[in-house]
């Protein structure tokens, strides 16, 4: 079931939290690193969980790692590991708290090289998913198959978003994501 549909089956808290996040940000193009950093974090802590935990938890985590700055969390220490650990706020998996560390300190290596992170992945676009998923194992840490498809579908890189029949879709295609250009 596509998550357009599920959104009817909610209610009240849980229905408000996932509408807002499918109706003002999922698919829609993010053109700022700093948020395709943050999107990054919580799909890669999304990994064994559900996205409503983390959506409930996106201003704790958006707190935690400095409102995702990619310079500033690249340059984490072993007390700011200490400290995510220690976030109850947060995923407190040490794996996950390391790939954003990681991914940070690649992100500005892909800045350095192509000018930004949205521009490395303008330059790799268009792939498959499996390219992609390719490309992200070979690049990041922590990204496996389901990882990437969410990301790239969050932030309009491959299409499945939204349904065609959802409204929202409509709003995103304005946008121009990058998965309707091709």
């Amino acid at each position: 079931m596509s998550y357009c549909f599920a959104i009817d089956r909610m209610s009240g808290a849980q229905k408000e939290l996932h509408k807002n996040y499918h109706d003002n940000h999922y698919g829609f193009p993010i053109h700022d690193d700093n948020e395709l950093f943050g999107r990054l974090i919580l799909e890669i802590n999304q990994a064994g969980l559900s996205w409503e935990t983390i959506l409930r938890k996106e201003q704790s985590f958006r707190t935690a790692y400095d409102n995702f700055t990619i310079e500033i969390v690249a340059n984490y220490t072993e007390a700011d590991r200490d400290r995510l650990m220690a976030d109850a706020g947060i995923i407190r998996n040490r794996l996950k708290i390391n790939a954003a560390i990681e991914n940070a300190r690649t992100i500005l290596t892909l800045q350095q090289s192509h000018g930004s992170f949205e521009k490395w992945l303008e330059a790799n676009h268009p792939r498959t998913k499996d390219e992609w998923v390719k490309l992200f194992k070979k690049t990041f840490r922590f990204t496996g198959g389901e990882i990437v498809n969410e990301f790239l579908m969050s932030i309009g890189y491959l299409p499945g978003a939204h349904t065609a029949s959802c409204p929202v879709h409509e709003k995103i295609l304005v946008e121009k994501p990058l998965w309707s250009q091709v």
